[in-house]
């Protein structure tokens, strides 16, 4: 391991405490444990004491899958036609649900008069890749499709995504691109894991500390792309930076911390989007493990992430 970059104090104080629970370091043998309760709010716990509604829907998947169910999260009382959030959830294509990592995002229905929509996609191995990529597609499509009934202005509809669903965000926002729908006015890419490779020097440094170590990432790599991964086959949309084509994407947000594996592969997309003319802000918090922002919340870090976000997001929308 190369010596990394060190925790944030007020950050560490916090891991010190998770690592008690949360091995850094996740293995095949793990995946169960890791589908267990969730260390993030519940439905209950996101709108409690908030003018905030939320709805079900079961719609169309890919062609020959299953339909896939969304949650929705509007304002009670609706204002005229807000933006619209389109949310690919945190857990490294292997467990989670799609309310894992939601809370910031949710914040946005009262924050922006927002409409916020996260997908249910299936997780891997059961389902290898491309299906959380279709499903996530597929639900995108339905969102855009639906904008008018769900109170979302179709000229402000953007993608964002944390962690695994980072990527899945890359992932459609490239598909939408290709497949010419829908339009989308930008993309939020939080610590987003964007390279199957695996082999950058962050990913080399965060080797058995913090949370989603490299052999973590591994693990989720592995059981998303099975034999696959690896090969020649692998597409841009299932790994973002095997993309060589990085024109005509919406406006991009990236962010990470300095002290967790997505690190270069954050900077490497943005940089991509740069070199191919396009427009990227890049935040990349010092001393920031991965997940920090959800797992520390009320650290000074955290919220100064989330309100970097949000402003760029604000001006985005006033655009």
């Amino acid at each position: 391991m190369i010596t990394p970059p060190p925790f944030d104090a007020e950050l560490k104080t916090v891991l010190d405490v998770v690592n008690q629970s949360i091995t850094p370091t996740l293995r095949p043998e793990h995946l169960q444990a890791l589908r267990g309760p969730g260390f993030t709010p519940s439905l209950e716990q996101l709108l409690e004491g908030r003018a905030i509604v939320h709805e079900e829907h079961t719609v169309p998947g890919p062609e020959g899958a299953p339909d896939v169910l969304v949650s929705v999260f509007r304002p009670r009382t609706r204002q005229g036609a807000g933006p619209g959030f389109f949310f690919t959830h945190v857990g490294g294509m292997i467990f989670g649900d799609r309310f894992v990592g939601v809370a910031p995002v949710v914040d946005y229905v009262e924050r922006f008069n927002a409409v916020v929509v996260t997908v249910e996609y299936r997780l891997a191995p059961e389902n290898p890749a491309p299906a959380a990529l279709e499903d996530s597609y597929a639900a995108l499509v339905w969102t855009a499709k639906h904008a008018a009934e769900l109170g979302i202005d179709p000229e402000r509809l953007i993608t964002i995504g944390g962690s695994a669903g980072g990527g899945l965000t890359a992932g459609i926002t490239m598909m939408a691109r290709d497949r010419g729908f829908p339009a989308l006015a930008g993309q939020v890419l939080m610590y987003a894991m964007l390279d199957e490779r695996n082999d950058s020097v962050s990913a080399r440094q965060i080797d058995g500390i913090g949370i989603w170590d490299r052999t973590s990432n591994d693990t989720g790599w592995n059981f998303y792309l099975g034999d696959r991964r690896g090969g020649e086959e692998i597409t841009a949309y299932e790994s973002a930076l095997r993309a060589t084509d990085f024109t005509g994407l919406p406006a991009t947000y990236v962010e990470a911390g300095s002290a967790e594996v997505f690190r270069d592969e954050d900077v490497a997309y943005a940089s991509a989007v740069w070199a191919a003319g396009g427009e990227a802000e890049l935040h990349i918090w010092p001393g920031g493990y991965h997940l920090f922002e959800l797992l520390a919340p009320e650290a000074a870090l955290s919220v100064a992430a989330r309100e970097t976000r949000a402003a760029w997001i604000a001006r985005l929308l006033t655009r």
